[in-house]
Formats: structure tokens, sequence, C-alpha cells
């Protein structure tokens, strides 16, 4: 029997990723975080596609795809990103990379570059993957569709944490205005614009702790 195919959307410091490994570690499947995806290309963008004031210089970008070799390579368990042979899976959790992968993301061109790749993993099943646009366009057939949400308080409260914990400097207030930044990017898109799935489970986990939000998830799924 086909194992099945998990797609999880939903807004930022909701748990996707988190919940979402330890879903695939308890039905026995491969979990994909498509925003570490998101986060490579961007992190690559600061560091080789840069214009005068900073900024990303997207045709730069995207005349770089050639040169851009993503992988996820299990670590212990841990699908750990690399670019070009080399290991990012810090280096994308910064300030600078969330300030601007929402921008990144937001490109046709970016997206169109990742898509297949992810629907390819996904094809002979047994994969769960989270993101933004999971259910709605990378893999709308999946076999089971989530939402996950939160207050904005609460995603802060988290995101802050997180970032404490890997040691990097944060500011509450700050980040707390980044998550409503890239809500809004991420929402208002002309491209794969991050909204729930018609036929997606919604779970609203401001309430819930990361135990009880696995067991919410698991509850709507079959045994198989």
């Amino acid at each position: 029997m086909k194992k099945p195919v998990i797609a999880i959307d939903g807004y930022s410091s909701t748990g996707k990723s988190s919940i979402s490994k330890i879903i695939a570690e308890k039905l026995g499947l491969i979990h994909l975080d498509t925003g570490a995806l998101y986060r490579g290309v961007t992190w690559f963008a600061l560091q080789n596609c840069l214009n005068e004031d900073e900024s990303i210089d997207t045709h730069k970008l995207f005349s770089s795809f050639d040169q851009i070799d993503l992988e996820f390579k299990n670590d212990n368990g841990e699908l750990v990103l690399f670019l070009n042979h080399i290991d990012i899976s810090k280096a994308i959790r910064t300030n600078e990379v969330s300030e601007n992968v929402s921008f990144v993301a937001k490109q046709k061109e970016v997206r169109d570059f990742l898509l297949q790749s992810q629907r390819s993993l996904a094809e002979k099943g047994g994969i769960i993957m989270d993101g933004r646009d999971i259910g709605t366009v990378v893999l709308p057939n999946a076999d089971y569709k989530f939402f996950m949400t939160a207050s904005i308080e609460e995603r802060t409260k988290r995101r802050y944490e997180e970032l404490i914990s890997l040691g990097i400097d944060a500011d509450e207030q700050q980040v707390k205005e980044n998550l409503l930044i890239r809500d809004k990017i991420d929402s208002e898109r002309e491209i794969a614009p991050l909204k729930q799935a018609d036929d997606a489970i919604v779970i609203d986990n401001t309430n819930l702790s990361k135990e009880g939000t696995i067991e919410s998830i698991l509850s709507h799924i079959k045994k198989f």
C-alpha cells in the first residue's frame, strides 16, 4: 500500500516544520521543509546577487540558478540543507535571511525553479511537506491537507525563543514586525499566495502545545 502524501501549510512560526518532522518520524515518512529551500535561495542571493544599495538583484539571481545546487542530506535521522555541498542549515535562520525570504519567494522564477523538484520528491508517496502553497499549488492532490495558524502574539514568542536558542540576537518587537510583514507579503503575492486550500483541515494551535497539535493532526490521518 502506497504511503500517503501530506501537505501542511500555514503562517510563519506556527511550528509547521518541527511538527511535520515529528509526524514524519511517527508515521515513517520523509519530511521536507520547503521553506528551507526558499531560505537557501535567499541566502545564495544575499551572498552573490546584491546591487550596490545591498538590495537583491533578481535578474542576477535568475541567471544564477544553474549555480544553485540545493540538497537535503540525512544527518542522524535529520534532513540538513546543503547548498553546493556546504551545510547552510543555521545560516538560513538569520534575521537577514528572514527579512528577505518573502521577497525572494514571491518571484515566479524562483517558485518555478523549486516547484518541479518538490513534486518529484512526492511522486512515490510517503512524504510530508510543509510550506505556504503545498496544498494549493505544489501538491494539490495530496492525500491529507492541513492549514496551521496561531495568534501573532504566540507566533512572535515562538520565533523569538527559536532565535535565542540558536544564539542569534533578536528584539521581540522587531520579530513581531517581521512576521506581520511576511504575513502580508506571503498572503498578497500574485504567484502562489499563502492561503488555505478548500479541502484543508484548519489547526489553530495558539493554545495547543506541540504535543497537542501533533495529536490533533494525527487524529485525522487513517492508519496505513
